[in-house]
């Protein structure tokens, strides 16, 4: 796994987890960014529970249901394949889904045992009273540091803001995890052995975790 990306996931599973610790009044925050205080606010409150954050099958659970409302991840899986989600069969399409999903839980999970004492600032965005796509921009903040540019891009979804990007001082992820996935296609031959090398790899992480 390309490590620099890798270290840019669990940075965003970190501001996933500890975004309620920014002292922000939820009324006073615009729709899309009730979305992601939601969320964060639950992970945060749940990770007072030392017990709690012990049991990684239990938090990798809890975190699944706690960023599902607020995560796209049928767009954001299409936009890591890109061409290839284009060409995937339907089988393909849900087996990658449910697997990177996966793979995105189980990052935010370890961030979620692991990282404490980060604050997030959100920065005004304006936005139009019928816009159905908006970027939430924050800052991560952390004493001794330079402040961190976070931005969320959110869609409007039946009614439900969902992120289904988020750029770290200008960086895509979904862009650098389709560098990745394309790049691991054309090494492997096909889409499926992709899919089936990721399923084996959260097999063995989660039972790793779990042991």
């Amino acid at each position: 796994m390309n490590v620099r990306r890798n270290t840019l996931w669990v940075f965003f599973a970190l501001l996933w987890i500890l975004m309620a610790s920014s002292q922000v009044n939820a009324a006073d925050l615009l729709p899309p960014q009730q979305a992601i205080e939601t969320a964060s606010t639950k992970l945060q409150n749940k990770m007072q529970d030392k017990d709690f954050v012990k049991n990684f099958s239990k938090v990798n659970q809890f975190v699944n249901e706690a960023i599902l409302p607020s995560t796209d991840f049928e767009k954001i899986s299409s936009l890591v394949l890109g061409k290839l989600w284009k060409s995937a069969t339907p089988q393909e399409r849900d087996r990658f889904k449910q697997e990177f999903q996966t793979l995105l839980v189980r990052t935010y999970s370890r961030a979620f045992v692991e990282f404490k004492d980060w604050t997030i600032r959100y920065l005004p965005i304006e936005m139009e009273t019928d816009a159905t796509k908006v970027i939430v921009k924050t800052e991560v903040l952390q004493p001794g540091i330079k402040p961190v540019a976070v931005d969320y891009r959110m869609l409007l979804t039946d009614g439900d803001w969902k992120a289904y990007d988020i750029m770290i001082e200008g960086v895509s992820l979904v862009t650098n995890y389709r560098t990745t996935f394309t790049s691991e296609v054309e090494a492997k031959g096909s889409l499926s052995a992709v899919i089936d090398s990721l399923a084996k790899k959260n097999t063995e992480a989660l039972a790793a975790k779990n042991s």
